[in-house]
């Protein structure tokens, strides 16, 4: 395995690292808003993110994320979108966004550009790759442990040439923006069909009559408005043409898989960044601030902090290193192992670091001024988003105990 950073890697991090500390991280103030009232429009996004975008469209930072395979992206791969993400991590709010690289559309233009006709595309993925609207995803529901995707009750029901689409989904990410168009839409189409055949995935536009967003989600009491919010969304005898159909009827599930791989990876390399953010300024606040006669810096159980929270850092790297190399040597399917691992480490490694940094900010660390509270809120979240902890400790439990199995019987040899 080898870790290092080619040239345009190195050329890429050098532009994205100025540009995120010179126009990104001075914009934060703007973008900083506690989540709005009932019937409030500040689920929007202030026009300074127009600049950014059209600043790093300009620079060369655009669409970053899509796979090397992908004519529509940067062509580069994991590996070298590695550092990328992680440097978008120190402000997640707004880098990603600014780049165009911002969930839930990055996995929704994936899915397109992977499955979607050419009409599909023409309609959909072509507004998305130039930021000219934004889409949300559609899989939690209220009603069930959503952990299971195969516990969904939002039905399409077939009806001639249309589907009629009857249920509730919440935490549908990206329907409070103000710009979004699409809803992804994972739906029951044949409830006889085999466990994992009886989802598909649908491509409604938010318009449609009968689909109704009832109310934003906060997260923690923030809006997550990067990410085009959170919402409560009913679906009432929403009528749908078949056209709408992504991939083939009873594909759902193993879309949904395609769609979830990368963006899983994506998420723990942004968290890196977001651990280090963190540790950077608990280390000048130390430096800063005397308690008891002597800098917090010279207290032993600061110093402990920072220097486990490097090693955490460091080694939560090297393992989403290793996993962004297995993805593009032998694909995301094979390196499903390494990837649920990193989405079980990454989290709650920079979720401590946030905490140790909160901690030595003292009250301020939890206030608007500073950015370590949205921080902490948004590696929280991410142990629950593209799959909760417990999911896939299991799988990883699992696989080791085959693994083992088959080591024990020789089957490895």
């Amino acid at each position: 395995m080898d870790f290092s950073f080619d040239e345009r890697t190195e050329k890429l991090r050098e532009s994205l690292g100025t540009f995120v500390r010179t126009r990104v991280i001075p914009a934060e103030p703007l973008f900083a808003q506690p989540a709005p009232g009932p019937g409030s429009s500040g689920w929007g996004r202030p026009a300074a993110m127009a600049e950014l975008q059209r600043e790093a469209r300009a620079r060369g930072l655009w669409n970053l994320f899509m796979p090397r395979r992908s004519p529509h992206g940067a062509g580069l791969s994991a590996l070298q979108y590695a550092p990328l993400a992680e440097i978008t991590g120190w402000s997640p709010w707004i880098a990603p966004e600014a780049l165009n690289c911002a969930a839930p559309d990055t996995g929704n233009m994936e899915l397109l550009d992977m499955f979607a006709t050419e009409e599909q595309k023409r309609q959909w993925l072509e507004p998305l790759l130039t930021a000219s609207i934004r889409s949300a995803y559609c899989m939690t529901e209220p009603a069930v442990a959503s952990s299971d995707a195969s516990n969904i009750r939002l039905r399409a029901r077939r009806d001639g040439d249309h589907y009629v689409l009857d249920g509730r989904k919440w935490w549908a990410t990206g329907a409070m923006a103000p710009e979004c168009e699409l809803l992804v839409v994972l739906a029951i189409t044949d409830p006889d069909a085999e466990r994992r055949r009886r989802q598909s995935i649908l491509l409604v536009p938010k318009d449609t009559p009968g689909v109704r967003v009832v109310r934003g989600l906060s997260v923690f009491g923030f809006t997550d408005s990067a990410h085009g919010g959170h919402a409560e969304v009913h679906f009432d005898g929403a009528r749908i043409p078949v056209g709408s159909l992504l991939g083939d009827e009873g594909e759902g599930a193993r879309l949904a898989q395609a769609r979830l791989g990368p963006g899983r990876i994506h998420h723990c390399m942004r968290l890196v960044g977001m651990a280090e953010r963190a540790v950077e300024l608990m280390c000048a606040r130390a430096e800063e601030r005397s308690a008891f006669g002597r800098p917090l810096a010279d207290h032993g159980e600061v110093l402990a902090w920072i220097a486990e929270a490097r090693l955490r850092i460091d080694q939560l790297r090297l393992m989403v290193l290793q996993a962004a190399w297995l993805i593009d040597e032998v694909g995301a399917r094979a390196a499903r192992t390494e990837i649920s691992a990193i989405k079980v480490a990454a989290p709650p490694t920079a979720e401590w670091v946030i905490d140790r940094a909160i901690q030595v900010h003292g009250a301020a660390g939890m206030a608007q001024d500073l950015p370590l509270a949205m921080l902490w809120a948004q590696a929280r979240g991410l142990r629950f988003a593209d799959g909760p902890d417990e999911v896939h400790r299991m799988v990883l439990g699992r696989r080791e105990l085959d693994r083992q199995r088959r080591r024990r019987t020789g089957e490895d040899t």
